[in-house]
């Protein structure tokens, strides 16, 4: 096995672990679990996200309209979900399903998913302005009680990413399924000749990814107790840097779910430290930036002594 493929989880461990200990020398009252709380408080909708992103990319495509999907999703869990929940479910597995149609459709036409996503992603807001013009609706009561539990010990943040982090990593790397979709990113010809129909393959990994997508959108909900047509923008891109930090790749089927989640956590905590700080908005994405470029210099790093050593 290659020194990097040893290192996929360590390296982002290694970056949140770092990342953490300069935050609580700054601020060591962070240091508590009201702390931890407050930093990672919106990290569960960015790391369900960053998974709905890792199972685009496992397939060798990449989502440029995750962001405004998510807040489509929140738009409907703060108007019809509160209102009427028959009708924002159906509403939310309606939209699950347009999502695996359009991997269907990307696959079968051969379209460049790149192009087709941030096509969607202008639909995905506009259904979102229509539902919601202006910032507003509520969380349904059942929803805000789930996201704002506070476990002993531990906050639920830490612990709903934990369980974001074990769930998929079973999905992924032990379920025969999973094997299979990963398969289709390393060598899908190779999937095809076994007998594997690639366009339900594809509409299936889409409709995971809407079904995160969903989740995120609920519990971003869930914690704000509100919802705006432009609330989860910056997620398609966060979720993109959460994928790269965790140890994925664009191409090849590589990916790593628990290093998914641990890159949102450090993206997370990154904005929560950067806030400290009381930089401005703008700063705070060079910031981010500048932690992702530092993991990927820090891989291309592994990968050159492991060449040097072969």
């Amino acid at each position: 096995m290659s020194l990097f493929s040893r290192y996929r989880v360590l390296l982002p461990i290694a970056s949140l672990t770092l990342l953490m200990a300069v935050t609580f020398y700054v601020q060591p009252r962070t240091l508590s679990y009201f702390g931890l709380n407050l930093l990672f408080n919106l990290a569960v909708p960015i790391a369900l996200a960053t998974i709905a992103q890792m199972l685009i990319i496992m397939v060798n495509d990449i989502d440029l309209g995750i962001g405004a999907f998510v807040s489509l999703t929140a738009c409907v869990t703060a108007t019809f979900l509160e209102q009427s929940p028959l009708m924002g479910t159906v509403m939310l597995v309606a939209l699950i399903i347009a999502y695996a149609l359009m991997g269907a459709m990307i696959h079968a036409l051969a379209l460049p998913a790149i192009v087709v996503t941030l096509g969607m992603s202008f639909v995905w807001g506009g259904l979102a302005l229509f539902l919601l013009p202006s910032p507003g609706g509520a969380s349904p009561t059942w929803l805000r009680e789930i996201m704002t539990v506070k476990p002993p010990l531990i906050p639920m943040a830490l612990v709903a990413a934990c369980l974001i982090a074990g769930v998929t990593h079973w999905l992924i790397a032990h379920s025969g399924i999973g094997t299979v979709l990963r398969g289709i990113g390393g060598n899908a010809e190779a999937v095809r000749r076994a007998g594997w129909p690639l366009i339900r393959l594809k509409a299936l990994a889409y409709g995971l990814a809407g079904l995160f997508g969903v989740l995120a959108g609920m519990t971003l909900v869930g914690l704000t107790t509100s919802a705006d047509a432009n609330i989860a923008l910056r997620y398609t891109l966060l979720s993109i840097a959460g994928v790269i930090l965790g140890g994925g790749e664009f191409i090849g089927g590589k990916v790593s779910p628990v290093g998914a989640v641990i890159g949102a956590l450090t993206l997370a905590l990154a904005a929560s430290f950067l806030s400290f700080m009381r930089l401005s908005p703008d700063w705070q994405i060079g910031a981010q930036g500048a932690i992702l470029i530092a993991v990927l210099a820090a891989r291309l790093l592994f990968r050159r002594r492991d060449g040097a050593r072969r």
